[in-house]
């Protein structure tokens, strides 16, 4: 895989200028050419509270994501850095560190919605950056998170009841980490000491009461239990006491930090390169540059139009291009490795199928690896086309490199017979038996050559019969030979003719048997390689669903033990509802799949007609692979 491309200092991926975001060329061109797996960092919070000064920490830099000095908000818009990820080996670090929020300057609060949802739908760590305490105020701020649902669509359209379930976000949304700076409290609750972990959790215990005030105040907690079951808290100290060094941090050297800050920095950013995970879409479909970079363009396009993000259009749509550039590659790798491995010409059709064989199977993993989405498989049609096709060119490649071949040896082997002819040494009393001895030793010569390739016989066969008028002339101008003696040789001639179009017949029949054999294998190919891969998505589903289960599991305990029963009904009827989707799922299983042989069994015999020959013993074979 390409590794990340180098670059040395951040650049502005999302510029908002005027109010319209739009996706810078020059970065986008970067993020599409890294080809690695992402772990993508994004860092969200008020504006001048320190956001890039962790962002340079992660990326081992003290200078990069511009500071600043004043209350100004410096990073406008989102801002990327791609570095090599320093434990992860052929991954990329994508750092994303976005504008302030709350900057009075900007006059639009709307800009600040859509850029914490946009850093939410790209990372797979996202980042809340805090001053002080997590409080009532700093929750207040946090009022982004209450809007995701009002920004952002998981499905195209809702489910039966008009709602998205906060499990269909869970499956996309990252994990979650806040970090609080300048914290100045004693880290206890009832006079014993807790972790950050255990006082973020604390700060999101929802308050009782039905006071509008107190709904108010228990909406962002609701969502940052519901959208975020991953939770992590860092506090840190305040990095030195020295204000003059606070105002140029970039320039402070290590050992003006403070020991406990530098710990504390130490400790987040070992955490983040450890524990966050590559992106993924869900169904745990990687995401690589190129594809984080196709889903930002879908995602700016549509906000730009006025529209909401769907992430379930914007995955097909990615789809739509990954999986013509998976048929592609696919393509490509069967061609090179077909021009690599066979030696023109081979010297039997099965010499040449058995090296289709293993390409081919080599092409199809390359796309069942990179495709996704393809539930209609019309992509893996596709490719089954374009295979067969190209197959097809081999073998006719392979037949006309033969019968070059075979002709030119012919010209050689046969000039002093040709010769013979044209100065009449035949044609003289015995001459015919000549003309046969020296036919016989032609045709033994010729037998002698090596790697004629499959058009041997034919070749052969029809070069003789080229001579047949001239051989029957100087048989019948032997005066050596009696009439009788001509007539036998004349059926002899036949007889001889006969065997070898006989002969040629067969050979012609075992190489389509042997055709037909090779698209059942293709078939067969096709379908193994597809079982085996839903197979898998099947239970990374499954385990993704059983992740979401845990989570409600737990918050369900909790709202009981805080004294939400409503909601915790509530949260009973969701994991009711994703019960029966992980029964539906399990289900799945054989009686689906033999359904499902069938429909795309017969629609890919009708693009290798050879399979259908073998249906029954096909599907019979087939058989052994369905659970």
């Amino acid at each position: 895989m390409e590794a990340a491309v180098p670059m040395q200092a951040p650049i502005c991926l999302v510029e908002n200028m005027n109010g319209e975001l739009t996706v810078n060329p020059e970065a986008l061109r970067i993020l599409t050419s890294i080809t690695q797996p992402v772990v993508v960092v994004a860092i969200v919070g008020l504006y001048r509270t320190g956001k890039s000064y962790l962002m340079n920490r992660l990326a081992g830099k003290n200078k990069g994501f511009p500071l600043g000095s004043t209350v100004q908000s410096h990073t406008k818009g989102i801002w990327m850095w791609c570095v090599p990820h320093p434990r992860k080996p052929d991954h990329t670090l994508v750092l994303l560190d976005t504008e302030g929020l709350g900057d009075v300057e900007k006059g639009d609060s709307k800009n600040d919605s859509w850029i914490f949802a946009l850093a939410i739908l790209l990372s797979s760590t996202f980042v809340y950056n805090s001053m002080n305490t997590i409080n009532h105020q700093a929750l207040e701020q946090m009022q982004y998170v209450t809007e995701l649902t009002e920004l952002i669509k998981v499905k195209s359209s809702p489910n039966a009841i008009g709602e998205e379930d906060s499990a269909e976000f869970v499956g996309f949304f990252p994990d979650f980490v806040w970090t609080v700076r300048d914290f100045t409290l004693e880290l206890e609750l009832d006079g014993h000491p807790i972790t950050p972990d255990e006082y973020l959790e604390n700060a999101l215990k929802l308050s009782e009461g039905d006071h509008p005030k107190i709904k108010m105040a228990n909406l962002p907690r609701e969502c940052i239990r519901k959208f975020f079951p991953k939770r992590k808290c860092f506090t840190f100290d305040r990095p030195t006491n020295n204000k003059s060094f606070l105002a140029h941090l970039e320039n402070v050297h290590e050992s003006q930090l403070e020991p406990v800050f530098k710990n504390q920095a130490d400790n987040f950013c070992s955490y983040i390169f450890s524990n966050a995970k590559p992106k993924a879409l869900s169904g745990g479909i990687m995401v690589n540059g190129n594809r984080l970079g196709k889903l930002l363009e879908t995602y700016v396009t549509t906000i730009s139009s006025g529209d909401i993000p769907c992430l379930e259009n914007a995955v097909l749509a990615l789809a739509e291009t990954e999986n013509s550039a998976a048929v592609q590659n696919a393509a490509n790798c069967y061609e090179e490795q077909m021009r690599l491995k066979v030696d023109f010409p081979t010297e039997t059709l099965q010499d040449l199928l058995n090296l289709h064989t293993d390409c081919e199977k080599e092409a199809i993993s390359i796309f069942m690896k990179y495709s996704f989405k393809d539930e209609t498989h019309k992509f893996q049609k596709e490719l089954v086309q374009i295979l067969e096709t190209k197959k097809n060119y081999f073998i006719y490649q392979n037949e006309e490199e033969s019968t070059k071949y075979c002709q030119t040896k012919l010209e050689d082997l046969s000039q002093t017979l040709r010769e013979a002819i044209s100065e009449g040494t035949f044609s003289v009393p015995g001459g015919y038996k000549l003309y046969r001895k020296e036919r016989e030793n032609m045709i033994n010569n010729y037998h002698q050559v090596p790697r004629k390739g499959i058009k041997a016989d034919e070749v052969l066969q029809r070069f003789l019969q080229s001579l047949a008028m001239t051989e029957d002339s100087i048989l019948q101008t032997d005066q050596a030979l009696t009439d009788q003696e001509k007539a036998l040789e004349v059926e002899q001639v036949k007889r001889e003719a006969a065997e070898k179009e006989k002969k040629l017949l067969e050979q012609q029949q075992m190489e389509m048997q042997q055709k037909m054999e090779a698209q059942q294998k293709s078939y067969e190919e096709n379908i193994k390689q597809l079982k085996r891969k839903m197979e898998e998505e099947r239970i990374r589903i499954l385990r993704e669903q059983e992740v979401m289960l845990d989570h409600k599991l737990k918050e369900q305990k909790k709202l009981m033990e805080e004294g939400f029963h409503e909601k915790a009904k509530e949260m009973q009827r969701q994991m009711e509802n994703l019960q029966t989707k992980m029964k539906a799922a399990e289900s799945k299983g054989s009686s689906w799949f033999s359904s499902f042989l069938n429909t795309l069994g017969t629609e890919l015999m009708n693009l290798l007609p050879g399979a259908g020959k073998f249906l029954g013993l096909g599907m019979k074979t087939l058989g052994n692979l369905i659970p």
